[in-house]
């Protein structure tokens, strides 16, 4: 996992909120959630879960949109992109939008999870599907099985 070509950098669309990844994702997703789909007027919303220790602001404050719930959404302030969320009582991850790194290129979601709500014509290349959410124990078993598919030459395009 050495080849991530780590650190990455991203930023909202008019570039008033900028951030930096220095650690390598934990996964990657796609929700199919109703939510997920208003959010993003899409089929579905995809993210990388990233340690938090290796996410940090660079400019900007994001501002909490969405649904000021459980699951806080960051936006910028000014265009509203939807830059990030992080999970109440959750503070060792947070989930990027792939879309806002500079260099998307290499993403694909490893998982896709509310399938019980997706679109009929929506399809995605997740190698896992979840009716809802995976199971809390299985987690670990997810994250093991991304980090050894990640670390092959062919799974990144980017390599």
């Amino acid at each position: 996992m050495d080849d991530w070509n780590l650190p990455w950098e991203g930023g909202c669309r008019c570039g008033q909120v900028r951030f930096k990844v220095s650690v390598p994702p934990l996964l990657t997703m796609a929700c199919h959630c109703t939510g997920c789909q208003r959010m993003t007027a899409s089929a579905f919303s995809l993210s990388i879960a990233i340690p938090s220790v290796g996410f940090s602001i660079l400019k900007g404050e994001p501002t909490i949109g969405g649904l000021h719930g459980a699951a806080r959404h960051y936006f910028c302030p000014y265009c509203n992109s939807w830059m990030f969320t992080r999970l109440e009582g959750i503070e060792e991850f947070v989930n990027l939008r792939p879309t806002m790194l500079d260099d998307a290129s290499w993403f694909a979601p490893f998982i896709e999870t509310w399938t019980q709500e997706k679109l009929p014509w929506a399809k995605t290349p997740a190698i896992h599907s979840f009716e809802t959410l995976p199971n809390y124990e299985d987690y670990a078993g997810l994250t093991e099985e991304y980090a050894k598919q990640a670390s092959k030459p062919a799974f990144r395009s980017a390599d």
